[in-house]
């Protein structure tokens, strides 16, 4: 069964001003780093051996985003929900990635180490366009959370389920000990401002092609 775009309600589980999604996301930050010493502290080297623990990860896999796109692509008869859909879904996780990427660049904080609490920041004369072992924020998480919420517009009423996942594959992050809770925070926070932005620029006004 297709859904004609006018008929689907996407913008409201996810349509805060910017002022809340800043308030929201400056809170959720603090209270991560504030939090971070004690989740340091979770560990379970073998959370990719379990069956959950690569459910969860493939959430922050790139290419599970373009498959789900094109499953909305053949899904849908209506040709405006069809590209509306089906773009939100490669393009916000897709975005997502890319800026989680620049911002490892900007923030340069390596990822946790194994026997000492304590953030470590890189030098920029230190490898300046190599983000290799930076953690702040989580690829993984922010792909994540950017598919997350562009489901949540096309599927309101699962939107939980989805958020559930992601905060799931977050976890196995922490877990695994390649990320602190406040990286994979500062990602949903990030993941929910691109996803606002990118479905914004989809749902604005088109100007009418002149005859």
């Amino acid at each position: 069964m297709s859904l004609p775009l006018n008929s689907l309600p996407h913008r409201e589980p996810m349509s805060p001003s910017w002022k809340r999604w800043l308030l929201v996301s400056v809170v959720a930050i603090v209270l991560a780093h504030l939090l971070d010493p004690i989740a340091w502290q979770w560990r379970m080297a073998t959370v990719y051996e379990k069956d959950w623990g690569r459910l969860l990860r493939v959430m922050g896999f790139l290419p599970t985003w373009g498959l789900l796109g094109l499953a909305w692509w053949l899904q849908q008869d209506q040709p405006a929900a069809r590209r509306h859909g089906a773009a939100l879904l490669v393009l916000a996780p897709s975005a997502g990635g890319i800026v989680a990427e620049v911002l490892k660049l900007l923030v340069r904080r390596l990822r946790p180490d194994a026997d000492t609490f304590g953030y470590v920041f890189r030098s920029f004369a230190e490898g300046p366009l190599s983000n290799r072992g930076m953690g702040m924020p989580s690829s993984h998480v922010l792909v994540a959370f950017a598919g997350a919420f562009a489901l949540a517009r096309l599927f309101p009423r699962a939107q939980w389920v989805f958020y559930t996942l992601a905060a799931g594959c977050a976890v196995t992050r922490i877990l695994a000990h390649a990320h602190y809770l406040s990286d994979t925070v500062v990602a949903a926070c990030v993941a929910w401002g691109v996803v606002a932005l990118i479905d914004g620029w989809l749902t604005r006004p088109r100007p009418e092609a002149s005859a």
